[in-house]
């Protein structure tokens, strides 16, 4: 199998590469100019220098693979201009979707988010076939992830072969921006918790998901999607585990809904629109945590062979990998 991956330089991308690389793939990763190389010290692999919103680069690098995982995005929950995250997330996938038609690639990979699915204010975890539509989504991530993700559906159910898998909140090493869920874990050990709201996640081990993105290739059905998730937790409950991992104290104090949203507003107008910089906390990452985001991977189960496994060694090599690297 000769294998193209977008994203590899990130957090979940490299995991995929390097379990391609263990099960003897013939690697050649896409690597913007830009990029940080350093998730891919050790790594056997060819490099292809191009970018998601470049096209013809895109063609170019492809060439001569037969199997693409499209793992790349912009992922973050605040930015100045929305227009990069769509040129990136939906205008990259609808590239990459277009060159691996051009190429003649067998089997592509997409990889969506759990964002995408529909979650209810009960806390019911949701699925693959929970009601949803692009109205529902918050803010630009979400809306350009659900709209990337339409994409590669149609393009599966229309004669190419394209699995998409839903990640949920990956943890684990080399986060190296790190991600939003990084960020708690940073956070966490920085102190910076004085408070907690009350909201949940549905955590997965890094590794573990990026075994199930080849179990998609190899299992899943064209034009489908799968959510690829571990343990549903509240926010209380992920930092009490760090806590029990790290001798820090976990907080007690519960911040209501009201002030949190405050506190996403001030935020955010200081931080990211005075001072130019990514806020801690926005209105829309607060307007998603209204809901738990809980999920079932019973899809996934049935079709991918897939098994939930505890979080709590992920979180650990988390917490290991930030304090190694001088996160924290």
């Amino acid at each position: 199998m000769k294998a193209f991956v977008t994203g590899a330089t990130g957090f979940l991308g490299s995991h995929v590469a390097r379990v391609l690389s263990q099960q003897g793939a013939d690697l050649r990763l896409l690597v913007r100019p830009s990029s940080n190389p350093r998730n891919l010290e050790g790594l056997k692999a060819e490099t292809a220098t191009g970018d998601l919103r470049d096209p013809a680069s895109l063609e170019k690098a492809m060439a001569g693979c037969d199997t693409v995982f499209h793992v790349a995005a912009d992922y973050r929950l605040w930015v100045r201009d929305p227009n990069e995250m769509y040129r990136s997330n939906v205008d990259g996938t609808r590239a990459i979707l277009e060159a691996a038609r051009k190429s003649g690639v067998r089997s592509v990979v997409h990889t969506s988010s759990v964002a995408t699915v529909g979650f209810a204010a009960n806390g019911h975890p949701a699925d693959e076939d929970s009601p949803v539509s692009l109205a529902d989504m918050i803010g630009p991530y979400k809306r350009s992830k659900f709209m990337s993700e339409q994409l590669a559906l149609e393009a599966g159910r229309s004669g190419m072969r394209v699995v998409v898998v839903n990640p949920t909140t990956p943890v684990g090493e080399q986060d190296v921006k790190p991600t939003p869920t990084g960020r708690i874990v940073v956070d966490f050990l920085k102190r910076k918790f004085p408070a907690y709201v009350d909201t949940g996640l549905n955590l997965v081990d890094v590794a573990e998901c990026a075994r199930g993105h080849v179990a998609a290739l190899e299992k899943g059905r064209s034009g489908e999607r799968y959510i690829l998730g571990g343990e549903n937790l509240t926010l209380k409950q992920i930092l009490d585990k760090l806590a029990k991992i790290t001798g820090l104290p976990s907080p007690t104090i519960k911040l209501p809904y009201v002030f949190a949203f405050a506190a996403g507003v001030v935020d955010e107008a200081i931080t990211g629109r005075i001072l130019r910089r990514e806020p801690r906390a926005t209105v829309d990452t607060v307007r998603m945590g209204k809901k738990k985001m809980f999920a079932s991977s019973g899809k996934a189960e049935r079709e991918l062979g897939w098994k939930i496994v505890p979080v709590d060694e992920a979180l650990t090599r988390a917490v290991k990998w930030f304090q190694a690297s001088g996160y924290a």
